[in-house]
């Protein structure tokens, strides 16, 4: 699963990855867990063109009786989505880019579990491929949710977790988010990212707590300093 990852310098995908002039003010998060709201790029419901969104991690299904379903809905199976009543109809014409730097998985030794943060290699930002819904409250209150795809892990991601989020390639961002792309087509997107690409480090157990986001989330924790799990 995805649970947990962080967009330190937003600026960065959203004007170099994707081209998008006046930008909102943007704050660095070091440390983003569900449940809260989060910057996307999805095609404008009326224009259908690109646009820069804030959509609650925890996809809201437009039929739900409650929002509070959305606490189960942070990730999505890559695999069913496409069938399952809570994604699909988000699946065939609402996908979106959920732009990160890097996320967290834990590493479970014995009884503990031990953060760790992943990111390419470059350094660069990269899109997450998610689904959004927009749910309406009995009172006429719109609320624009979302939720991160995964797959399975990569060969090196399967020492952490056996599920990774969907990392896209750049070249295909456009085709994610064009309601005319095959279902093929779709799924050949959603494969693991390669792992060749991809880094990893123990962190502290600060990250543990949403409470905490400042940049010591991200530091190398220090009595593994050596440790680099590939």
């Amino acid at each position: 699963m995805c649970g947990r990852f962080s967009l330190v310098v937003p600026e960065r995908f959203f004007s170099r990855v994707l081209l998008f002039e006046d930008l909102p003010e943007m704050q660095p998060d070091y440390n983003i867990p569900p449940g809260v709201d989060i910057w996307a790029v999805r095609k404008s419901p009326p224009s259908k063109e690109a646009e820069v969104a804030r959509l609650r991690w925890g996809l809201v299904p437009f039929w739900a009786k409650d929002p509070k379903i959305g606490n189960r809905m942070i990730n999505a199976r890559s695999e069913t989505a496409a069938e399952k009543p809570a994604f699909r109809a988000a699946f065939k014409s609402r996908r979106c880019l959920i732009p990160a730097d890097g996320f967290f998985e834990w590493k479970r030794n014995g009884k503990s579990r031990t953060p760790y943060y992943i990111h390419l290699k470059d350094q660069k930002p990269f899109a997450m491929a998610g689904l959004w819904e927009r749910w309406t409250s009995p009172d006429g209150a719109d609320l624009d949710t979302c939720t991160i795809l995964t797959t399975t892990p990569n060969e090196r991601m399967q020492e952490l977790h056996d599920r990774m989020p969907v990392i896209l390639q750049e070249d295909t961002m456009e085709t994610w988010l064009d309601e005319k792309t095959s279902l093929d087509d779709l799924h050949r997107l959603t494969m693991p990212y390669p792992a060749g690409n991809m880094t990893a480090y123990p962190v502290s157990f600060l990250v543990n707590s949403p409470r905490n986001n400042g940049p010591e989330c991200l530091e190398r924790k220090e009595t593994f300093q050596q440790e680099e799990l590939f």
